[in-house]
């Protein structure tokens, strides 16, 4: 909003704040009446609904607590990347968690389908590259984060964009994909023993874990014939991963400052216990040289930048890679056969 149709809008906005003192419940006179406005403002642009007034309450404090670390992290010197409210605004960090993230490791049972080996094919890459410039990146969607590589990897193979069930592999795979984020290698696995993966629009996304269609599941629009792992804690081997084709990755994305990611290029705080599975679709260098990670995420195009992160790359002493990117990346092998 430019700065003078704000100016214009604040009185109305103050004189607003002062009269929801009054209606919300447990709010005390004394929080400010921008901030009771800037709730009901975002009340109305995320559709939230609450079941009662004290519950109404309950999130107008978090929605406070959360308001005031994004302003106070967003004055740090030298921050190279920006904080913003987004749908999450009035979740404490351990109810995110819980409903956003959550892949779980698979055991060696769980792997049925060994890995290719991982090939350096091509010694020379690309300075950046960005896959979304080559069509082969789907819209951002609101759901988990595993179908992006392999859609990528038809795209490459067959020049053709299908937007994949993100759905069947939740219903069909095991309990190590979830709809918070699977462990790619699990749902790469099941495409392959299933001959391949159904459309979006065939097999459509609910949101929650059912049972698995198989009258759904047998129409395969698309098909890998196997994946690759990545060597772990190796950037430079991951760089050329990604200047083939995009790639999965996990991290670990549990800091209030990941979940309010708004712009710019990320360099945490974080740690790396995986917890959420992306898709690395490109990478490159910012005029101040500072390398970077182009992340697609799964939360929607109201999380950072239009659903996108770019995420510190290289950082010096650390192996693992930012949020720990680099401990578990894969890819799948897209079939010549790829379309029905």
């Amino acid at each position: 909003m430019a700065v003078a149709s704000f100016l214009s809008l604040r009185p109305l906005l103050l004189l607003l704040g002062f009269l929801l003192c009054g209606l919300v419940p447990g709010v005390s006179s004394q929080d400010s009446p921008f901030l009771l406005a800037e709730f009901e403002k975002w009340i109305s642009d995320h559709g939230r609904v609450y079941e009662s007034d004290r519950e109404k309450s309950e999130r107008f404090s978090i929605f406070k607590a959360n308001y005031e670390y994004i302003q106070e992290k967003n004055k740090e010197p030298g921050l190279t990347y920006t904080l913003g409210l987004n749908e999450f605004a009035d979740l404490t960090n351990d109810e995110f968690v819980a409903r956003y993230t959550g892949a779980l490791q698979p055991t060696d049972a769980d792997v049925t389908i060994p890995a290719e080996p991982f090939k350096f094919d091509n010694l020379s890459v690309p300075e950046s590259i960005d896959w979304r410039s080559y069509g082969a990146v789907t819209p951002v969607k609101y759901q988990g984060g595993c179908v992006a590589a392999i859609e990528g990897a038809v795209r490459l193979r067959k020049g053709i964009l299908f937007s994949l069930s993100e759905q069947e592999l939740v219903d069909c795979v095991n309990t190590c994909y979830k709809c918070n984020g699977g462990w790619p290698t699990n749902a790469f696995q099941w495409v392959v023993s299933n001959g391949g993966i159904a459309t979006e629009a065939y097999y459509p996304y609910s949101g929650t874990s059912g049972f698995c269609n198989s009258n759904l599941a047998s129409y395969r629009a698309a098909s890998i014939t196997g994946y690759v792992n990545v060597p772990s804690y190796n950037e430079m081997a991951l760089m050329y991963a990604v200047a083939t084709q995009p790639v999965s990755v996990l991290l670990e994305a549990t800091s209030t400052s990941f979940r309010f990611y708004n712009g710019g290029i990320y360099s945490g705080p974080c740690g790396y216990t995986l917890n959420h599975a992306v898709t690395i679709i490109g990478y490159g260098v910012a005029g101040n040289g500072m390398k970077y990670w182009i992340i697609k995420n799964s939360w929607g195009t109201t999380w950072g930048a239009g659903g996108y992160m770019y995420i510190q790359k290289d950082v010096y002493n650390l192996p693992a890679g930012l949020c720990g990117l680099a401990m578990s990346p894969s890819y799948p092998i897209a079939s010549p056969y790829a379309s029905a």
